[in-house]
């Protein structure tokens, strides 16, 4: 059986799966439960100031898809509205009651010195394994001067990362906001400032939709509402690429990821170690399914790897990194076209209708003397876009097969067309 502890920026833990900062992390019940179902960590929802946030009802929306599922959730809850001293006491007790758990807490404190120098004293004596820094939390606390507020500018973020460090002996992980221009350039200022990982994303500002009849976003208080903060599967593609500009980012190279966005099960989660994370948090998929959902990912995950051989995380973790590149150094004379396995073709014609009135004409429909319609790839008009892929609705019916390279390798930047390439 592969191995699935890890060691994340110092911290131990029995397996890759964290319960990110959030309401499932709120108290001692929801994390002893967490524990029990076989999380490897929490990070517990952020503790800021006394007296604590009041939150608002409701809170919570989302988009779901055509089978009824959850595909996007938007919260407009604040860091917890519990005192700071029962959720040290909690934090403090089931540390102790479960010492080979990670156990990290979430934080967020005015920029302010010396208040920070003091929650973290606090916080060290709970034997807490680490901290997060919350830059990122999108509604609410930014008009406080918190949360995105100092995620999204770089100065702040090393400014108050050093001081994390200067006044705790603890890891320090930086978790980053994804509404951003570049992500990269919060990460190059947590690692100047001296932070020991970041964690990303946290949710991004979204509206998901409006109830025509009050004319207000959803969720709505009394009327009215605001932007929230997104996340779920619909957010993993956003989460994944940022995870990989850090990744690949010459001024951020080993610097730990803790990987946050969308991740609903082992897939997920191998995608995102195979991007550099050394380890994920999940929220929404436990929020929907419970906590019972952790025992699949390490199962899955664990079979996975035993298929391909990987003894522990490590062994595969990074390895999309080097395959991740700007378009630019993509090869242009690489090329597919598309082939339909007639034999499973059910003759819907959804590649047909989006080949012929949205992309490049190249599949041919042909009627058939028994009333039925046959489709066939027109191999010279073929430019390998793989939208009739994607739109057939049987698996592996279309595939993408590789031509003979008729020209070697040539990128963007050594093509003649190019008045800006590179010369050698």
């Amino acid at each position: 059986m592969a191995d699935l502890s890890i060691e994340f920026a110092g911290i131990k833990s029995p397996n890759p799966f964290w319960l990110a900062s959030a309401p499932p992390t709120d108290k001692a019940y929801n994390v002893e439960r967490a524990f029990e179902a076989g999380w490897g960590g929490v990070v517990w929802k952020t503790l800021g100031e006394d007296p604590a946030a009041v939150n608002v009802s409701s809170r919570y929306s989302a988009l779901y898809d055509h089978n009824g599922d959850v595909s996007g959730f938007n919260n407009i809850e604040l860091i917890t509205d519990r005192s700071l001293e029962i959720n040290l006491q909690e934090i403090t007790m089931v540390k102790k009651k479960w010492p080979d758990r990670a156990m990290i807490v979430s934080l967020m404190m005015p920029c302010e010195e010396e208040i920070w120098k003091d929650i973290l004293e606090k916080v060290e004596k709970t034997g807490a394994d680490g901290i997060e820094l919350n830059f990122g939390c999108p509604h609410g606390m930014p008009e406080r001067g918190m949360g995105a507020a100092v995620g999204q500018v770089p100065e702040y973020v090393e400014m108050v990362t050093r001081w994390c460090k200067t006044y705790s002996s603890l890891p320090v992980i930086v978790k980053l906001t994804p509404n951003i221009t570049d992500i990269r350039f919060a990460a190059r200022a947590a690692k100047k400032g001296g932070a020991d990982a970041v964690s990303l994303i946290n949710t991004i500002n979204s509206i998901t939709g409006i109830d025509l009849d009050q004319m207000a976003a959803r969720p709505i208080v009394d009327g009215k509402s605001t932007h929230g903060g997104y996340c779920g599967p619909a957010v993993k593609p956003i989460a994944l690429n940022m995870v990989a500009e850090i990744a690949r980012d010459p001024e951020t190279t080993g610097l730990p990821i803790s990987g946050i966005g969308g991740i609903g099960n082992w897939h997920d989660a191998a995608e995102f170690m195979a991007l550099g994370s050394g380890c994920v948090q999940v929220c929404t998929a436990a929020m929907i399914y419970g906590f019972d959902i952790v025992k699949e990912m390490k199962i899955g995950l664990s079979n996975w790897m035993d298929t391909k051989g990987y003894k522990k995380i490590t062994d595969f973790q990074g390895m999309a990194v080097p395959n991740t590149t700007d378009w630019k150094y993509l090869n242009m004379n690489y090329k597919v076209i598309a082939e339909i396995d007639q034999d499973k073709c059910i003759g819907c014609g959804r590649c047909y209708s989006s080949c012929e009135d949205t992309s490049h004409q190249a599949i041919e429909l042909t009627s058939l003397a028994d009333g039925t319609n046959s489709f066939e790839v027109i191999d010279d008009e073929c430019v390998g876009c793989n939208l009739c892929e994607i739109t057939c609705p049987v698996d592996n019916c279309i595939t993408m097969v590789k031509q003979p390279a008729e020209q070697p390798y040539m990128n963007w930047t050594e093509d003649p067309r190019n008045p800006h390439r590179e010369v050698s």
